[in-house]
């Protein structure tokens, strides 16, 4: 254990370290695109966050490749040259698309190309643990296959989840650990060698995580881009097939009956992990919603739109904050939840607790749909949002705000005559003879110092300049 932390730690500090100086360069290298309608973000942020996270992963490696106990995965199997080679790939793949935008089939074909080469090397799925059945044994093809399937699903639900600062990284960091617990406790617990790599593949991927996590925090200094989310995306399926599809659930001797009764023990754990991943439940499910409402509407599945999960609940009116935090907690229970009951699939308490915690996720879901009534003995203990008198005041306001851009509104076509005609100070010439041309400030677009323009801001500096000249 003492080593996995090691690795996770290095992996971290190298994965931190490095992205300031990757933001840097994406800033100089121009990969700073333009907002686009479905972004939730108002200013421009570098992307190619994954060079950083890419290093990280090589500097866990190179570690562990060198410590006591994990440089025996190295010895007694080929995954980690299969995944570092499988990574290069597609986190080459990534830069070029977070640089210049190519095409989504192209992309799609490099995914299933990286596939191939884990295959090639090894990395692949040879046997299936299928309820009542046993291990049933896998083709070549039926495994390469189903092994470029798993990648492919898995990197693109994590890439579509990308869509709100700290996301996809918190939500595949947890996704880590609860699988690193998983594949520990059969590595350590059962003896079971074929393990190691898996539990080695979860390791580094919390690092690289937890390692660009406080740079990717609302707000958002750099983005991982296309090429940390397949890769992470990527890593995370490694795991799951090194795991799912070399491990013999006989060789665990849960019972001391036939094969069939250890292959549905390890049931409750293995298939979800299979189709694709219960670990990251939530993203595949956004991603399933999201080909079939593109589907429906006649879009390619690849077209970007506003209809994601986290889109939605920015729709309901959680801000970015909670979105996020409400996304954490639904994968979170989703990954730890069958984590549990893996563990012990007949203990009652498990289920109920993942019903109650499922009670208080639909609960957090809906929040924005009330403001509840708190009594003035209690009104101390709660937000001020939820004080009768302050929500008074709020409502109040807003309405004098609704009513002074309606005023604005219908001034604005006289107000505009008045600027572009002979007007001093707006086009013409002002009483110290100069020509002034002042353009329009347009809200969320990038000023000085990374500052937001925004009109009414604008005005209130104007007024300061205008008192302290006074």
């Amino acid at each position: 254990m003492r080593e996995y932390l090691l690795t996770l730690c290095i992996t971290a500090a190298v994965t931190y370290l490095l992205t300031g100086p990757v933001r840097k360069f994406a800033i100089v290298a121009g990969a700073m695109p333009e907002i686009r309608a479905r972004d939730v973000h108002r200013e421009p942020t570098p992307r190619l966050g994954g060079i950083a996270m890419f290093f990280g992963l090589c500097a866990g490696l190179l570690v562990a490749d060198h410590l006591t106990n994990l440089s025996e995965v190295f010895e007694n199997s080929n995954e980690p040259r299969a995944l570092l080679s499988g990574a290069a790939l597609i986190w080459l793949i990534g830069v070029l698309d977070d640089k210049f935008e190519i095409d989504a089939l192209i992309k799609l074909g490099g995914q299933m190309i990286a596939a191939g080469v884990m295959v090639m090397q090894g990395l692949t799925i040879l046997w299936l643990p299928v309820p009542g059945v046993g291990s049933v044994s896998l083709t070549q093809w039926q495994g390469t296959l189903l092994t470029v399937a798993l990648v492919v699903i898995t990197i693109n639900a994590v890439n579509f989840v990308d869509g709100l600062d700290g996301l996809a990284a918190g939500m595949v960091c947890i996704a880590a650990a609860a699988f690193f617990m998983y594949a520990y406790r059969i590595w350590y617990g059962y003896g079971l060698e074929s393990a190691a790599p898996a539990t080695l593949f979860s390791a580094i991927l919390m690092g690289m995580c937890l390692g660009f996590l406080p740079h990717n925090m609302h707000p958002a200094r750099i983005f991982m881009g296309d090429s940390g989310s397949m890769l992470i995306g990527l890593v995370l399926a490694a795991g799951a097939i090194s795991i799912t599809g070399q491990v013999d659930p006989d060789a665990m001797n849960l019972f001391a009956g036939s094969e069939k009764a250890a292959v549905h023990q390890t049931v409750p754990v293995y298939i979800p992990l299979l189709l694709p991943l219960t670990i990251i439940a939530v993203p595949a499910a956004d991603l399933v919603l999201a080909i079939v409402r593109r589907t429906w509407r006649g879009q390619s599945p690849f077209a970007a739109d506003r209809g994601h999960l986290h889109h939605r609940l920015l729709e309901i009116g959680h801000s970015h904050s909670r979105a996020v935090l409400i996304m954490y907690f639904w994968s979170a229970l989703i990954a730890f939840g069958a984590l549990a009951y893996s563990v012990n699939s007949g203990a009652m308490w498990i289920v109920l607790g993942i019903m109650a915690l499922s009670a208080v996720g639909l609960v957090l879901l809906l929040l924005p749909r009330f403001t509840p009534r708190t009594p003035r003995w209690a009104e101390a203990f709660v937000p001020p949002r939820y004080r009768r008198r302050i929500a008074a005041e709020a409502e109040e306001a807003a309405e004098a705000t609704d009513a002074a851009e309606a005023a604005g509104a219908q001034a604005a076509p006289s107000a505009a005559y008045a600027t572009n005609g002979e007007g001093a100070g707006a086009g013409g010439e002002g009483p110290t003879g100069d020509t002034e041309r002042r353009s329009p400030v347009v809200a969320g677009v990038s000023g000085v110092n990374g500052a937001t323009a925004v009109g009414a801001r604008a005005r209130l500096l104007e007024g300061r300049e205008a008192r302290s000249s006074r």
